[in-house]
């Protein structure tokens, strides 16, 4: 198999079949990330897909999920994305679903009617990074778009009928801005369909910009407890049925929920963190954190 650089899936994709479409991150400028910050965007030539799926034909013929990896191989135009969707299909019969990161900006130019031919050909389950739907907290992040280029792109992929889902990411506002990050994502969510938002908690590497403003007293952490009642109100603000996934290990207290249904118990379970655990032992947690993987 060919993989080079950083290979990375989420963890709900640890029972997919891993396949390197792609390697590095077309943007690699938000100041919380480190991942690919030493690889250039790469496609795999179809030389190398070609050779990699008849490796995986050999030992599992009937897989049905595929993960691409790469920070985000929905970079690829239309035609890239078509031509390496229809080989996955003409080694692997049975694939039914090839899943992958994207980001807002991959969207953008592509058409509804170009998202529904890649649909139809199998690709779904696309993993956003957002991180945050508050306007402030995502320039401070430099993500590069604001929270209405996500509505905008993502009502696309709901027309397509391409599911996704979000990760957003506690403490990333900054000390005092969660309440308004969590309100205003609730409230950004709440207007699309994201099957599932998995959650993680802001933590700062050394070989991060955001890192480094720390270092200098222009970005000021939050507290492990204001993440906690950042969650509890992004919980709260959600106003559509969504699974949630906070149960990273980036996250001091783990916790999944199907909303609206679980809202009172997951928000009760946060709760009791809050009432029962030092400030301090959350912090220590933080610290001992080598990596997120």
């Amino acid at each position: 198999m060919h993989f080079t650089g950083r290979t990375w899936r989420p963890p709900y994709e640890a029972h997919s079949v891993i396949l390197q479409a792609s390697s590095g991150c077309t943007y690699n400028k938000c100041r919380f990330c480190s991942l690919y910050k030493n690889e250039c965007f790469r496609m795999s030539p179809m030389e190398e897909l070609e050779e990699d799926l008849a490796e995986i034909k050999s030992c599992q013929p009937y897989a049905r999920r595929i993960f691409w990896t790469g920070a985000n191989p929905f970079a690829m135009s239309y035609e890239n994305l078509k031509l390496r969707a229809l080989t996955v299909r003409d080694y692997l019969i049975k694939c039914q679903t090839i899943a992958m990161f994207a980001s807002i900006r991959d969207i953008k130019d592509k058409e509804v009617w170009q998202l529904r031919k890649l649909r139809a050909m199998g690709i779904n389950g696309l993993s956003i990074g957002v991180e945050s739907g508050d306007d402030e907290t995502l320039a401070l992040a430099e993500k590069g778009y604001g929270s209405a280029d996500i509505l905008e792109q993502c009502r696309k992929l709901d027309e397509a009928g391409i599911e996704y889902y979000f990760v957003y990411m506690t403490g990333l506002a900054g000390k005092g801005g969660g309440r308004r990050n969590a309100v205003n994502s609730g409230k950004l969510f709440s207007l699309l369909n994201p099957y599932f938002i998995s959650v993680d908690s802001l933590t700062l590497f050394p070989d991060t910009e955001l890192y480094k403003m720390a270092q200098k007293g222009l970005f000021v952490p939050a507290g492990e407890k204001e993440r906690i009642r950042e969650l509890q109100i992004l919980i709260g603000s959600l106003r559509i049925r969504t699974h949630l996934l906070a149960n990273t290990v980036s996250n001091f207290v783990p916790v999944t929920a199907y909303l609206p249904y679980d809202r009172e118990r997951v928000t009760s379970e946060l709760q009791y963190v809050l009432d029962n655990t030092d400030e301090s032992r959350m912090q220590e947690y933080r610290k001992n954190l080598k990596s997120l993987g």
